[in-house]
């Protein structure tokens, strides 16, 4: 009797092992990327990935700044200050060209493949 029960948990563990293991697999995302804005400056300026992935900017300048659409529409990030981050999915292809609204000469670009 002793034996069975035995069996029988070792059964049932490998069945939630093997259930999470699946789970895990079938909700797995494509690998995020990270922009980070130090000197005035997005890097890297061109980022190239595929649809489905999270882009994470991280700022590590000393002043705020914001990651906006150029469309203003797409994405817009509140000002993120030291160290501060903001993340975005990219679910369709395209070009996302985006810039800093408090310095518009901050440009970049993310192409989603």
């Amino acid at each position: 009797m002793k034996l069975k029960r035995i069996l029988v948990l070792t059964l049932v563990g490998l069945a939630v092992l093997v259930a999470f293991s699946a789970g895990a697999a079938a909700g797995e995302k494509a690998p995020g990327k990270e922009i980070t804005i130090d000197n005035f400056s997005f890097g890297p300026q061109n980022l190239s990935v595929k649809a489905g992935t999270q882009v994470t900017w991280v700022n590590h300048d000393d002043i705020p700044h914001t990651v906006v659409s150029e469309d203003l529409v797409t994405f817009r990030s509140r000002a993120l200050d030291t160290d501060e981050s903001w993340s975005f999915t990219f679910t369709k292809p395209g070009t996302y060209s985006y810039f800093c609204s408090i310095h518009p000469k901050m440009t970049a670009k993310v192409v989603v493949q």
